[in-house]
């Protein structure tokens, strides 16, 4: 009755169906870990978000590689900003999605090391080899406060390094990169000013990160698991309708030949 499954079509259709189904319970279990990477990683942004200020040298130093754990905690600062070796970084966007520059400022601190300030976005005016009119920043000693970075990668941000732009243009935020421009010690990695606010509204300081959204990982996960339950209930189903497609098959000579008139 069921021996057409030892048939070569069969056999092929039932060992795709036996590796799609380990392969689609893998991909929601790949799914579900990252909404649960998601989740923990806005509930360690909110933290950071809430927390007080603490001074930036108590969580960063020279050559310091600022770890995730430490990604989006509100430091403080105090000292004055030298614009006059202020840099921007090309190719960013506001929250607009309008291209421009950020404003990459050295704030040097009581102690004579640098802070890098990432001051906010500015639009690009003018033509990409003239360095853009920057907004004055605060002049004589401040208290500074922002959000901690990591120095900038081509790996993690997708953003190629490009050499042999024009004078004080950057295409990716390093503290190492400005400490050899500098001649000076700097912190390592950066932040994101929040306070104090520019008097007219530029730079345009850059926004919190989302930390709200979760994403569609949980569905595409349930997603996934009823692809691979849905899996053995098709190959029932045409298991059923190959059976009865054959018997009724076998059925219709019989039937013609009782139906068929006798010979003279």
């Amino acid at each position: 009755m069921y021996r057409f499954l030892l048939t070569r079509q069969w056999v092929i259709l039932t060992l795709i169906g036996l590796v799609l189904i380990p392969v689609m319970v893998e991909l929601g279990f790949w799914q579900l870990h990252r909404h649960e990477h998601r989740v923990a990683q806005n509930e360690r942004i909110s933290k950071a978000l809430a927390a007080d200020p603490v001074p930036a040298e108590r969580l960063t130093s020279p050559g310091h590689e600022v770890p995730r754990t430490d990604l989006y905690r509100r430091v403080s600062a105090k000292g004055t900003f030298d614009t006059e070796h202020e840099v921007v970084v090309r190719r960013r966007t506001n929250s607009d999605d309008e291209v421009g520059f950020h404003v990459l400022t050295p704030f040097v601190l009581d102690d004579g090391k640098v802070l890098l300030v990432n001051r906010g976005w500015i639009p690009a005016d003018g033509p990409q080899t003239a360095f853009p009119k920057i907004p004055g920043a605060p002049k004589g000693e401040v208290t500074v406060t922002g959000r901690l970075m990591a120095d900038e990668t081509s790996a993690a941000s997708g953003i190629k390094d490009v050499r042999g732009l024009p004078d004080r243009q950057i295409m990716l935020i390093s503290s190492g990169q400005q400490a050899d421009s500098l001649g000076k010690q700097v912190l390592g990695g950066y932040i994101e000013q929040t306070s104090p606010e520019p008097r007219d509204g530029s730079p345009e300081l850059i926004g919190e990160p989302d930390h709200s959204g979760i994403g569609a990982h949980m569905a595409y996960a349930v997603q996934w698991w009823l692809f691979a339950a849905g899996v053995p209930v098709g190959w029932v189903v045409l298991v059923r309708r190959e059976r009865r497609d054959r018997a009724a098959a076998a059925q219709a000579p019989a039937a013609e030949a009782e139906t068929a008139p006798a010979s003279a």
